[in-house]
Parts: structure tokens; C-alpha cells; sequence
């Protein structure tokens, strides 16, 4: 599978360009589009799946990591039957018009985003509650084997090589001023993240079925059209 290495080298040749400056930048071109594919894809192979408590008389809940971009799903387990039970998404303006006392407590049934590094839920839960959050989440940042990061292979690199390498490109020919060949190169990642988005739908639909829409209802897509 392709790792770092093998980006660099590639975007060495590809470039032509061998100076030790434009080696200095590749981990930037890299990172800046690494943030950049985790806005352009919804793909479930970006999804991670975390243990998370419900803290008694709390109604927040912090997120994993710094790493999480979309919150997909929150469930937690009732401690009596050991049945898995999903909390409902709503607006945080809901969720505190449903439950303006947050000392008050109760049985959880929603949740909402409160800002990037917590969710809202309410009730506000009576006992603790084990529980698991589905988040996607940007993977652990591709890096050479002596860099800070270990990382020298990540999901963007082993399933969506294409992308990460046409948008390394672009970053490559802005630092290069190549003005010219950037349009062919902004064209190229462009048309790679389309086919990944195609390859996400495809996973949310069975054969015979209408394709299913990531936030859980009937997708807008007509079938048969492009």
C-alpha cells in the first residue's frame, strides 16, 4: 500500500523538482489535504467508533479526540437489560427548550452538538451510562517514520491515493507558482474525490435498493441519472 514515501517520491518525480525546500514542504501539501479531503468525502471508512460515559447529573458529553469532524450516531446501554439505546439528534435550541433545567434529571433521548468538543444531552441523565459514540474523524495525520507522527500510512493513503496525490499536486504547483498546470491538477482532484463520493454511495444501498441517505432517511438521488 502507498505511504508516505512513496507520495514524496511520487510528487518528486511527478514535479521534477528535487531541491531540499520543496522536500521541506511536503509534509504541508500533505496535511493541507488531508484537512481538505475530510470536508470533500462522506465516506464510512472515515468513521471510528469510541466508549463514551454519560456522567450522572451531567448533560455533557466530550468528544473522543480533536480529531472528530461529524458526529453520526450516540448510543448508550441501559444498565437493567443491556439493551442499546440510540439518542435522537435535535438542534441545541430544542434540546433546551425540551429540558430547560439541566439540574433536573431523567432518561436521555436526545443529544446535539454544543461546540466541537462536546455534545448536549437531555435529559440529563440520573445514573451513569456506558455508552459509544460513531464519529467521523480525520485519520492520524500521514507522516515520514521521523517525523513527530508515526503514522506513515493512513485510510487517504491506502484507499484514496488518487485524491490525496492530485491534491498534494495542487498544493505543489501553487508553491511551485505553476499557475498554468494548476487548473489540470484542481481538475484531477476534483474528478478523484467524484468517484470516491460514488464508491460512499454505492456502500449505502443494497442491490434492488434505493441508496440511503447518510443522515438515515431516503437519499435525493435519482436513479439512472448522472
Amino acid at each position: 500500500m502507498p505511504n508516505y514515501s512513496y507520495l514524496k517520491t511520487d510528487l518528486v518525480n511527478t514535479t521534477e523538482n528535487d531541491s531540499t525546500e520543496f522536500a521541506a514542504q511536503v509534509s504541508a501539501f500533505v496535511k493541507r489535504t488531508e484537512y481538505r479531503m475530510i470536508k470533500d468525502l462522506d465516506d464510512v471508512g472515515l468513521d471510528e467508533y469510541s466508549a463514551i460515559t454519560l456522567t450522572a447529573g451531567q448533560c455533557t458529553v466530550s468528544l473522543p479526540n480533536d480529531r472528530v469532524r461529524i458526529v453520526r450516531n450516540v448510543n448508550y446501554t441501559t444498565s437493567a437489560s443491556s439493551v442499546r439505546v440510540n439518542l435522537l439528534q435535535r438542534t441545541i435550541e430544542y434540546a433546551i427548550d425540551y429540558w430547560p433545567v439541566s439540574s433536573s434529571t431523567g432518561t436521555p433521548r436526545y443529544y446535539s452538538m454544543k461546540n466541537n468538543t462536546q455534545i448536549y444531552v437531555v435529559p440529563t441523565p440520573a445514573s451513569t451510562l456506558t455508552g459509544e459514540i460513531q464519529t467521523e474523524s480525520i485519520p492520524l495525520a500521514l507522516a515520514s517514520a521521523t517525523d513527530t507522527s508515526v503514522t506513515t500510512s493512513n485510510y487517504f493513503s491506502e484507499f484514496c491515493y488518487n485524491a490525496l496525490f492530485a491534491g498534494c499536486m495542487v498544493e505543489a504547483t501553487m508553491y511551485m507558482k505553476d499557475w498554468n498546470n494548476l487548473p489540470v491538477w484542481q481538475q484531477q482532484y476534483q474528478s478523484s474525490i467524484d468517484l470516491l463520493r460514488n464508491q460512499a454511495r454505492r456502500t449505502r444501498q443494497d442491490d434492488m435498493e434505493v441508496a440511503a441517505s447518510p443522515a438515515g432517511g431516503p437519499d435525493t438521488i435519482i436513479r439512472g441519472s448522472s
